[in-house]
């Protein structure tokens, strides 16, 4: 019961809220005639930002795949994509690091959202850090990235209103593929053995997910990936993973696998055999043009990989069969 009214909660405050506050001179009007410049950083954002603009826009990612958004240092085309960018779309909550500074500077005659403020006020959905800080990675739950659709719905819409149905309409579809995406990883995940349901990976990107789908999760590495492990982190990670006979852990796809191929050698010199599981994407999605290089794909290629890994049962034909079976 509880879960149904999280659910209807998020669907409600993504189709009301419209927190993005850095978004200025929302009076200003696209051109009537071509598709105007939308530029964002991760590749998450720019997809989402595609599923709602459609041919309305022209969405530019200037983080490619692969590539740690924490780490990241805008470069001189950077500056000119989001400097003739009509509208810019970012994650926020310290995700793109460096390119903060950059990020808001544009702000300036022209619409810059933060999807993730979306989320502001809802202190009870966000996880913090033993410091306090912040977890930036909100797609990882599914249900989290309804409330960011529904802050670039409404910013596309301030933008540019005479096509305010457009928006709407590409909005509420791609709702409806969350919403069956949301209902596949629970299942899956929740077909792995309540004693595998373990997540051990590079650095702590998976909190969301652990918590909406009931998995218990461990990163070598904090929130950002700025943050070193010491000898002593990945000493006792290698005990939990020994103790708790975890059979495979995971690396990632923006993330160096040097810490994570620690964990395996430590455990196979106390004598537990552990596997690398395989790649998630975390911070990144997979090549431009590939299934994976979409939010949905990347949710399921992360989804199926952990579930064969750990134990579980993937779908035959993954998502998209399981959907039209729905």
């Amino acid at each position: 019961m509880f879960y149904w009214i999280q659910r209807s909660l998020a669907l409600l405050l993504s189709l009301l809220l419209c927190n993005c506050k850095e978004v200025v001179d929302v009076s200003a009007k696209p051109p009537g005639s071509g598709p105007y410049r939308i530029t964002a950083t991760t590749g998450m954002v720019a997809d989402l930002v595609r599923q709602v603009a459609g041919e309305r826009a022209r969405v530019e990612g200037i983080i490619a795949e692969g590539v740690d958004p924490h780490l990241y240092a805008a470069t001189t085309s950077d500056v000119k994509a989001l400097r003739n960018g009509d509208v810019i779309f970012y994650n926020g909550l310290n995700l793109e690091g460096r390119l903060t500074g950059v990020l808001k500077k544009m702000a300036s005659g022209k619409p810059v959202c933060a999807v993730a403020e979306a989320f502001e006020g809802a202190e009870d959905y966000m996880i913090k850090d033993s410091g306090d800080e912040m977890d930036p990675h909100i797609w990882m739950d599914v249900a989290g990235w309804m409330r960011a659709l529904g802050a670039v719905s409404d910013t596309l819409r301030s933008y540019d209103p005479l096509f305010e149905s457009h928006y709407s309409e590409r909005a509420g579809s791609y709702m409806v593929t969350l919403e069956k995406l949301d209902d596949y990883v629970r299942e899956v995940m929740q077909s792995i053995p309540s004693e595998h349901r373990v997540l051990v990976t590079a650095h702590d990107a998976f909190g969301y997910m652990a918590r909406a789908y009931g998995v218990e999760v461990h990163g070598v590495q904090g929130l950002s990936t700025e943050a070193k492990p010491g000898l002593r982190d990945v000493e006792l990670l290698v005990d939990f993973v020994v103790e708790r006979e975890i059979p495979a852990v995971f690396v990632e796809s923006s993330v160096s696998r040097k810490s994570v191929e620690a964990l395996v050698e430590g455990a196979k010199a106390q004598g537990h055999v552990v596997v690398v599981g395989g790649q998630l994407f975390s911070d990144s999605m997979g090549p431009a043009g590939s299934y994976e290089g979409t939010y949905v794909g990347m949710i399921e290629h992360n989804v199926n990989t952990i579930a064969r890994a750990l134990g579980g049962i993937v779908p035959v034909g993954g998502f998209r069969q399981w959907r039209e079976r729905r």
